[in-house]
């Protein structure tokens, strides 16, 4: 029996990566789990690995989607005390490559999204005096070459993590973010990276990671779940990089 028992938690990018072992932790220690997702067979998937965990497939940067999730989440917990904004794209290249669609899809998935899920969420955070967690990225404060708008997006992101806990602590609503570093989610063949180039960036990566790997999803979800947790931390970034951003 932990803090989260019966707490209900809604978790994006939940059918993958770190947002599916989010899921699956927050699980084992009591709380009812709604994953949301745009692909419907991972989501599924999670579903049907406990029955406390619900799959809503939706692309939280539409307004009409989200009100879809915070429908979702009242059903199957009837209350709404976390919201882990995991979801995130990446989309790399040279500045002079950079077209406006590609900066309008890093925004929209990176800060769009989460923006429109945690205002939905909060009435329902303040009744609780809920938590939320937004996953960003060591990017988000280190200069990354043909990475800027990704790590733009990102930084913003940790922003508006700051601005929201000051804002929303009147309400008791604790806002923090997790920051990893090069994690093994499948984000790089997702944004269209040839294999050969993606094992070519992991080398490279190793081999800037001080502690020597890249990360696993269990490696970053614990901290989501910690932050998940009540408690006095607000307004806090927490670095998961093996060292890679004091290098």
């Amino acid at each position: 029996m932990t803090g989260l028992t019966d707490l209900t938690a809604v978790v994006t990018g939940g059918g993958t990566g770190i947002g599916r072992v989010t899921a699956l932790m927050l699980v084992e220690r009591g709380a009812n789990v709604l994953v949301v997702g745009r692909r419907e067979e991972p989501l599924a998937d999670v579903a049907r690995s406990h029955p406390r965990i619900a799959h809503q497939q939706a692309d939280v940067g539409e307004e009409a989607d989200v009100d879809q999730v915070v429908k979702a989440a009242l059903a199957h917990g009837d209350r709404i005390d976390l919201v882990v904004n995991n979801a995130g794209a990446f989309v790399g290249g040279a500045l002079e490559g950079v077209t406006s669609g590609q900066v309008q899809h890093l925004f929209r998935a990176n800060v769009i999204g989460p923006t429109l899920l945690a205002r939905a969420g909060l009435p329902h955070l303040a009744a609780t005096r809920g938590a939320i967690v937004n996953v960003t990225s060591t990017y988000a404060q280190k200069a990354a070459p043909r990475a800027g708008h990704y790590a733009a997006a990102k930084a913003a992101l940790e922003s508006l993590t700051r601005s929201w806990a000051l804002e929303l602590a009147p309400q008791g609503i604790r806002v923090n973010a997790v920051s990893p570093g090069p994690t093994e989610t499948g984000l790089l063949a997702a944004s269209g990276v040839p294999a050969a180039m993606i094992e070519t960036i992991k080398a490279r990566e190793v081999d800037a990671i001080p502690l020597g790997r890249r990360g696993e999803p269990g490696d970053v979800a614990r901290w989501i779940v910690a932050l998940c947790e009540p408690g006095w931390v607000t307004g806090q970034i927490i670095g998961v990089d093996g060292g890679l951003s004091v290098r």
